[in-house]
């Protein structure tokens, strides 16, 4: 029984978890006291769900509990400097339906857009819907972001913190504002599962998740705003990269590159999806921007399923585009190994030896793992050597560097 009434409050907590912390801090803006009051409620079900039994709408049930160590709390911390301030509130939290309802507006939304508020250091956006939203604790955020956990803690407090003494609202902007955050909240996404795809081998269990976990933020994000063509765009690029998850390695565990990866090793439901979710966003009008374009690269990529190649011309002038719009040094590195395969190695190195002024691909270990075999296939083997020298240096995953070892030495 005991055990059953855990797993109901762990169901409902993970469920309802960023649901219940919008709604709770979107009048007092405080989301730390939210958390708090949430974590609080959740020990209460475990002491009394065992012997009570487990509510009908264990959600709501929270949701009450919630609402009043949120009070409470309110009532020991109110100054006389604020006093006015903590009246409202308590005002507005019992005026919220105190009864325990099952449905409350769903102010998800508005949370993800109050973490990307431009007010908010942009590199702490990612880690702070990973905590409020999703329910990361801040040693696991600080672990997949390279960061020690007391800094990481001290970082996502004074966030908090920002939220509630700036005032900062839980809703969704208009107009150019809307384009501005929108592009935060889905650049944060991104972010989260880009950090989640670097350890496929789920060698680091802080880690091993959070790719799944972005990818439900983003499906999030793309309920709640379906006529978004960068919000579909985005979730359609997650899904076709995660359908490849199991082929980047084979049976042994060594690195596989997309272009010999087996394709009857993706998963072919997830990429049907991606697909439909593009033509989505492609009927969506507006400007296509950088989210549509890089899972249509996917999507042509995905073309070998059927046809055995890739569309490479039409990967490179979807490359084309994506510099154009994004001026992205890794946008034009990625077009210069498309070049290799749609005119040739000589093309392409031409391609990239106009980026190595460029700093900020000085340390960036693809730049020199493509270069690395661009000169091997133009063949000046040891130009060749020294840039994977380069690449394996910089290179911080086993399963990789290894490969880039085997190249290395296949090629000596």
């Amino acid at each position: 029984m005991a055990i059953d009434a855990a797993r109901a409050a762990e169901t409902a907590a993970r469920r309802s978890y960023s649901k219940l912390i919008a709604f709770l801090a979107a009048r007092t803006r405080d989301v730390a006291g939210a958390e708090d009051a949430l974590s609080e409620a959740l020990a209460v079900a475990l002491t009394e769900w065992p012997q009570r039994g487990v509510p009908d709408t264990p959600d709501a049930w929270l949701l009450t509990v919630a609402r009043r160590k949120l009070i409470d709390a309110m009532r020991l911390r109110r100054r006389d400097d604020d006093a006015a301030a903590h009246l409202q509130w308590l005002a507005e939290l019992h005026d919220d339906n105190d009864g325990a309802q099952a449905r409350w507006p769903d102010r998800r939304l508005g949370l993800l857009f109050a973490c990307a508020h431009p007010g908010i250091q942009r590199d702490l956006h990612a880690p702070l819907m990973l905590q409020v939203v999703l329910g990361f604790d801040a040693a696991t955020i600080a672990s997949t972001f390279l960061v020690a956990p007391a800094t990481m803690g001290q970082r996502l407090v004074r966030a908090k913190t920002k939220i509630r003494q700036a005032g900062i609202a839980f809703e969704v902007p208009e107009g150019d504002a809307l384009r501005e955050r929108l592009d935060g909240v889905l650049d944060a996404v991104y972010a989260a599962y880009a950090e989640g795809w670097s350890d496929p081998e789920g060698a680091d269990a802080r880690r091993r998740d959070l790719a799944d976990e972005a990818i439900w933020l983003g499906r999030l994000v793309a309920s709640l705003m379906p006529d978004e063509g960068e919000a579909l765009g985005l979730l359609s690029l997650m899904l076709h990269a995660q359908a490849r998850r199991d082929a980047r390695r084979n049976a042994a565990g060594d690195y596989v590159p997309l272009s010999e990866q087996d394709p009857a090793l993706w998963d072919a439901p997830l990429i049907d999806e991606a697909e439909a979710l593009l033509h989505q966003a492609n009927r969506c009008g507006g400007g296509i921007g950088r989210f549509q374009l890089e899972a249509a690269v996917q999507s042509a990529h995905a073309v070998r399923r059927r046809t055995g190649r890739a569309d490479w011309p039409a990967i490179e002038r979807l490359y084309d585009a994506l510099c154009e719009l994004t001026a992205s040094p890794v946008a034009a590195l990625n077009r210069t190994v498309v070049l290799a395969q749609s005119r040739g190695p000589a093309a392409a190195l031409a391609a990239l030896d106009a980026l190595a002024s460029d700093a900020r691909l000085a340390e960036y270990q693809p730049y020199w793992a493509a270069r690395a075999e661009l000169l091997a296939r133009s063949g000046d083997t040891d130009a060749a050597l020294g840039a994977y020298q380069q690449a394996i240096g910089l290179e911080r995953e086993p399963s990789v560097r290894r490969y880039l070892q085997q190249r290395a030495a296949l090629l000596a």
